[in-house]
């Protein structure tokens, strides 16, 4: 294995150690990526002397900025042919990370979006840091929340998981905890001696032996507003009601929903509320197969990323270019199976 490979194994006592390696791009995932972390993951499920999975990110910015979106609007100008293979086997690792029989252990450290979120926050034990900032930022990229975030998000208090699904918020450790996405707190610079730790003891031992207090949130103060304002099933009221509430943190909020994708908006937050009824993960990523083949086709994808990614000139474009103007229709093509046929994980548990 060499330096340059973009995941990296090892072993420190009894845990296995996976390292995502593509710092330069903030270890954004590859689908050569997913097949190399899922071809680890079997070998270590079949290896008696590996008693746990450490999952963490090269580099000090973070464990995974998510997919490499990149390449997913340049398949999306040339087609879309490349992107539904690609999320069909990056679903199908989420969903194995939730059942493996080994204790994964997920250092979610510094930034954790999209992509980040579905290699981690499935695990068994998910350790968050002061460093972490944790998001689901697909609305403004053109997307609706994917990799099993909408089944985590629509399982939050309240209408937390609204809130983060259509702003895309970042949120820090104490919120990350609150909102279900993650475990226990542990210091970044305590990470080495915990991965240490973790060859030697039970994986629960270990990090309860370096868990720390969370600094504060913000989340729990703002549960008033953010509870009345996103109880609702429409869009435009949502956003009427953060304008209206009087509350400066929920007035910003309806700006920051102004500057997503009006579709991918309407598209999450249905999404999000049929998330609610559904009985698995497995099913969640199944629904997500469908809404993310669907925005594939549509012009906001490649737009979105044009902005934020490409040009960075953080003006996208977006088609519809109000809510107002985006239609039923649009929003049930989110939920038709692609031509290519669904993910099919929910049928698979039989």
């Amino acid at each position: 294995m060499a330096p340059e490979d973009p995941v990296l194994l090892g072993r420190t006592g009894h845990a296995a150690l996976l390292t995502l390696n593509r710092p330069r791009a903030l270890n954004a995932l590859t689908h050569r990526m997913v097949g190399l972390v899922d071809e680890a993951l079997t070998a270590w499920e079949h290896d008696g002397t590996v008693r746990a999975v450490v999952v963490r990110g090269a580099g000090e910015r973070g464990l995974c900025a998510g997919g490499d979106i990149r390449a997913v609007r340049e398949d999306a100008l040339a087609g879309g042919a490349a992107s539904p293979a690609f999320w069909r086997d990056e679903y199908r690792l989420n969903a194995r990370i939730a059942r493996y029989p080994k204790p994964y252990v997920a250092f979610m450290d510094g930034i954790v979006m999209g992509g980040g979120v579905g290699i981690s926050a499935h695990g068994g034990l998910r350790v968050v840091t002061e460093r972490s900032r944790v998001a689901m930022p697909e609305t403004g990229i053109g997307l609706v929340p994917d990799v099993g975030g909408t089944f985590l998000l629509s399982r939050a208090p309240g209408e937390l998981g609204t809130h983060l699904a259509l702003t895309g918020e970042a949120v820090g450790a104490s919120d990350a905890v609150l909102c279900g996405l993650a475990d226990h707190v542990v210091r970044s610079a305590d990470l080495p001696a915990l991965t240490e730790a973790l060859g030697g003891t039970t994986p629960r031992q270990a990090v309860r032996a370096f868990a720390a207090e969370p600094a504060e949130g913000s989340l729990a103060a703002r549960r008033d507003w953010i509870d009345a304002c996103y109880a609702c099933d429409d869009v435009e009221e949502i956003v009427a009601r953060l304008t209206g509430h009087g509350d400066p943190a929920a007035k910003e909020a309806a700006e920051t929903l102004l500057t997503r994708s009006p579709t991918a908006l309407k598209a999450t937050l249905a999404v999000l509320r049929a998330a609610r009824a559904l009985p698995s993960l497995e099913a969640a990523l199944d629904a997500e197969y469908r809404a993310s083949c669907a925005a594939l086709a549509l012009p906001d994808l490649p737009e979105g990323v044009r902005a934020q990614i490409v040009d960075k000139d953080r003006r996208p474009r977006w088609s519809p270019a109000s809510l107002r103007e985006v239609e039923a229709a649009d929003v049930a093509r989110f939920f038709q199976e692609p031509a290519g046929g669904g993910l099919g994980l929910a049928a698979a548990l039989g």
